[in-house]
């Protein structure tokens, strides 16, 4: 009886424990397990903007609507490429709602219903709401349309409501958005002083002479650069050299690639084909059954024909030709039409002498050569030969040979003589047009004959061997490579890989050098499903597509300022002309005389020039290009005086102004105020966003998902 009761005392508490159990056993793996919600909730998070996380959830709602709103704009579904730009685009727009609404609260910015009424219905139409509902016919925007329209919501499709909604929930931010960047634009001003100085800048002009030493008067290799003096230039310019993150990899491509035995394989499915198609009572049909490429019903003059088409010429109506393989693809052609087109085309080819000068006596010089090599043509030396030797422009490698083109496409004086001649062959005079003088041979006299052709393409695809063939190959490469050194070492014993790098690839990229839609490539350097990917980590075979790749993480940036080591030949560059800077100054230090004289003593490296057209706004130097400093310096001396020699962009320089004209008409103060203004509130939209988004701290991590 003392069990009972003890039994009774305590089945609360027992049954309180089961039910723990019970509750455990069935969700146990979702509170802590690998999937734990509890425990990893970051594996749901796609970044954090202004200390908010940022969950998949809401991010994909985001994008679905971006989504769907491409689709009802472009009436076709996205392809992969184009999510990749709806992706920036919802990412976009979550940092506005987060980074932006903060902005908003802490100035208390809000949007009333009235607001939202009068932007749907009142005085202040939105563009949107305007464009939708204004009259095609008269150009009025009828505000009875919208009203009668939004009666009328509740018993509309489910998609036209859920549209509506959406676009009625974006009003507001909207809105604040714009009094937010309206608040800031207003608060820009211009001051007369300003304004007056900026026409100045911009309209003084100075003439001037200058003794210039550039740096590659001193080689390189006469300049030894130290890692600390790189990392003190980095350190000195931190703010030029701001990086996002960043991954640098090494990677072999397997490409797959149709084997000979693919291309016979190919051809004889073609030949086969072939017979068919003679025969065949529908050629339209015929083609779209069994071609890769849809059926053209124009007609094409010779110059738009394949090559081993052409040489068939002339065509003969109801005659198949080929197959042809070229270019990757074996082609049938079938003639079922011919008819006389409206413009004629011809094949010729040339040899073209250019002058070499504008004068009298550089003209009857290239006249002289080409009738020379007129001649000797004439005489039996080979035209193409000729054409090799002294062609002077980008037919010189196939003999001079133009090809088959039509009228038209040509100069006039040159399709002149072609289309005036009525049979092949060497044309007895030279023919000069603007780019000189032409020696012409008619390959193929003109002809207006044009033909319809149907033509069955089919594409040389590798086979399943083949494919096989080549991820075998990427597997073996995997297999023996474990870290970065044996990934080198398995690449180097075989001749066939050939490894390349891709630098500073960014969590967003979508291609890898050439490599197009590799996210998986970029979203593997970063790190996937909650494992992060070290330098020496070989990745598994990415199945490409056309290719096969295995890839080795190399090095990795975090965001901030760039390590020397990724900025190394730019950073030698700069520091290197910094010290070749100091040896020139050492050298001119304590010269005097005029600019001729110390040039002199310098030595033949030192150049002496006289410009004119100087622009204190421009910074530029005609003839050397962008010198800010030594610019500016021009302007704050005296006519005659001389500045101490300057380290300049391209090398060391001593300016001397001859005379500064400034500008003798009066300023209008008011109009460069306006014009400075607007320039400003041009710039501010994007001012603005960059702004806010650099102070939000944003951690992107999209890559985990997408």
């Amino acid at each position: 009886m003392a069990l009972i009761n003890t039994i009774r005392e305590k089945s609360g508490w027992a049954v309180g424990v089961v039910a723990v159990g019970m509750v455990l056993f069935i969700v146990g793996g979702d509170l802590v397990g690998g999937n734990s919600r509890l425990f990893n909730r970051d594996q749901t998070v796609v970044g954090e903007i202004a200390g908010e996380k940022v969950e998949l959830e809401d991010f994909q709602n985001t994008l679905e609507q971006a989504k769907q709103s491409f689709i009802q704009q472009q009436g076709t579904q996205p392809d992969e490429q184009t999510m990749g730009y709806l992706r920036d685009q919802a990412w976009n727009q979550t940092i506005y709602r987060i980074a932006f609404q903060k902005e908003f609260e802490k100035l208390g910015l809000t949007v009333s219903d009235e607001e939202l009424t009068d932007m749907v219905q009142g005085k202040n139409i939105h563009p949107s709401i305007r464009q939708a509902f204004t009259d095609q016919q008269t150009g009025q925007f009828d505000r009875a349309k919208i009203i009668q329209y939004l009666q009328g919501l509740d018993k509309m499709p489910p998609d036209a409501q859920a549209a509506w909604h959406n676009f009625e929930a974006n009003l507001g931010p909207e809105r604040m958005g714009q009094k937010y960047n309206s608040l800031l634009k207003l608060s820009n001003y211009v001051t007369t002083a300003e304004a007056k100085r900026f026409d100045e800048d911009q309209n003084t002009r100075a003439s001037m002479r200058y003794l210039f030493v550039p740096y590659f008067s001193i080689s390189d290799s006469a300049v030894k650069v130290t890692d600390d003096q790189l990392q003190a230039y980095l350190d000195k310019n931190k703010s030029r050299y701001k990086v996002e993150d960043g991954r640098t990899i090494e990677y072999v491509s397997i490409p797959v690639t149709a084997s000979v035995e693919d291309s016979t394989a190919s051809r004889q499915a073609v030949d086969q084909l072939a017979a068919q198609f003679a025969a065949a009572p529908n050629d339209t049909l015929f083609v779209k059954l069994n071609s890769d490429q849809p059926y053209n019903s124009a007609y094409v003059s010779p110059a738009d024909m394949p090559e081993k088409l052409r040489q068939q010429l002339p065509l003969t109506v109801g005659k198949v030709y080929g197959p042809y393989s070229e270019n990757g693809t074996t082609s049938l052609h079938k003639v079922i039409g011919e008819k006389t087109g409206a413009q004629a085309a011809a094949r010729a080819s040339h040899i073209l002498i250019k002058a070499e000068g504008t004068t009298p006596e550089a003209d009857a010089a290239a006249k002289a050569k080409a009738t020379d090599l007129l001649n000797k043509i004439k005489g039996g030396a080979d035209f193409a030969a000729m054409a090799r030797q002294f062609g002077t422009d980008g037919t010189v490698t196939t003999g001079g040979d133009l090809g088959w083109f039509q009228q038209g496409r040509m100069v006039p004086e040159f399709e002149k003589a072609v289309f005036g001649a009525s049979s092949a062959g060497l044309l007895p005079n030279l023919v000069k047009t603007s780019f000189g003088y032409h020696i012409i041979k008619i390959t193929a006299p003109k002809t207006t004959q044009t033909y319809q052709l149907a033509t069955v393409q089919k594409r040389i695809a590798p086979s399943e061997a083949t494919n096989e063939a080549a991820y075998a190959k990427a597997q073996t490469l995997k297999g023996e490579a474990t870290d970065l050194e044996s990934f080198r070492k398995a690449v180097a014993k075989d001749k066939n890989l050939q490894k390349q790098e891709a630098k500073g690839l960014g969590r967003g990229d979508r291609a890898v050098n050439s490599i197009q839609n590799a996210r998986e490539i970029v979203r593997w350097a970063y790190g996937t499903n909650g494992k992060k990917t070290a330098v020496g980590d070989v990745s598994e075979v990415f199945d490409m597509g056309d290719q096969y790749v295995v890839a080795v993480l190399t090095g990795e940036r975090s965001k901030g300022t760039a390590d020397v080591a990724s900025l190394k030949p730019e950073l030698q560059a700069a520091v290197r002309n910094e010290l070749k800077a100091q040896q020139i100054i050492e050298k001119l230090k304590g010269k005097t005389g005029t600019l001729e004289q110390i040039a002199a003593t310098y030595g033949p490296q030192a150049q002496v020039k006289t410009t004119e057209g100087v622009v204190l706004g421009t910074g530029t130097i005609p003839g050397l290009g962008g010198e800010p400093v030594a610019v500016g310096a021009v302007f704050g001396l005296k006519a005659g005086q001389k500045s101490a020699p300057i380290q300049g962009e391209q090398g060391v320089l001593i300016v001397e102004p001859v005379s500064v004209q400034k500008p003798t008409a009066a300023t209008d103060v008011a109009a460069v105020k306006k014009q400075l203004m607007i320039q400003r509130q041009n710039r501010a939209d994007g001012l603005i966003y960059e702004a806010v988004k650099n102070h939000a701290n944003i951690k992107d991590e999209r890559n985990k998902f997408f």
